[in-house]
């Protein structure tokens, strides 16, 4: 199989990185969450008070960049990558609301673009690998192979958000979670540095009416057809 390199962008809470293990696991391809690294951004600037009244200090943000390392580790006991900050896993941590409301503040930055940009496109410079994100088709790898762009319905994707949160025990309202997706699709899609938007060349799957089987048969003969050219 030839080792290409597979995109996959699209809005907050339609499965990007459920879909891109999925297919990095079937394909033996490496695995890059790309919102995790930006999740472990918002992290560290959240732990280093680094926002004052819902404001952040991009000064001190982009002074301490490259104090920043982050990477993927193989947790054994569950068989998948988890991004590590500074040689700490925070694989549970990013993954808050808290930094669910934060993190389209950081994403806007065109330093930490650039930074992780950088980060992900050695990562994949050899191909074999998976990615997802909102701008790895149209900015860090537009050269890719098969590029596609997730996306479903607002409440779809606000109902499978707050149902994911209920399940570690977070305290948040269908309504909180609503509003900061409709929030967070309004800033990553209107941002001035590599906003998020389908690449001309990439496969559009909507999946508000898709269970997890169906989309991934689909994406299994998309990858076949671009593995074999």
């Amino acid at each position: 199989m030839n080792k290409i390199t597979i995109a996959v962008d699209g809005h907050s809470s339609t499965g990007k990185s459920t879909l891109a293990k999925q297919l990095a696991k079937k394909l033996h391809f490496i695995y890059v969450d790309t919102g995790a690294m930006y999740r472990a951004v918002t992290y560290f600037a959240l732990e280093n008070k680094l926002f004052e009244n819902q404001k952040l200090n991009k000064e001190k943000l982009v002074a301490q960049l490259n104090q920043l390392e982050i990477d993927f580790q193989l947790n054994t006991n569950t068989n998948e990558s988890q991004i590590h900050l500074n040689s700490t896993n925070v694989e549970n941590k990013i993954r808050k609301m808290q930094v669910s409301q934060h993190v389209s503040i950081i994403a806007q930055l065109p330093e930490v673009r650039h930074k992780l940009v950088e980060i992900q496109q050695e990562m994949g410079k050899y191909g074999g690998i998976v990615m997802d994100g909102r701008d790895i088709g149209t900015v860090v790898f537009p050269g890719a192979e098969l590029k596609l762009f997730m996306t479903a319905s607002a409440k779809t994707r606000a109902q499978r958000r707050f149902e994911e949160l209920q399940t570690k025990g977070e305290e948040i309202t269908y309504k909180e979670v609503y509003d900061n997706l409709i929030e967070r699709d309004e800033i990553d899609s209107n941002r001035a540095h590599s906003p998020l938007k389908k690449a001309e060349d990439a496969v559009l799957i909507d999946n508000s009416n898709l269970s997890l089987e169906e989309q991934f048969e689909m994406i299994k003969a998309l990858v076949k057809c671009r593995t074999k050219k």
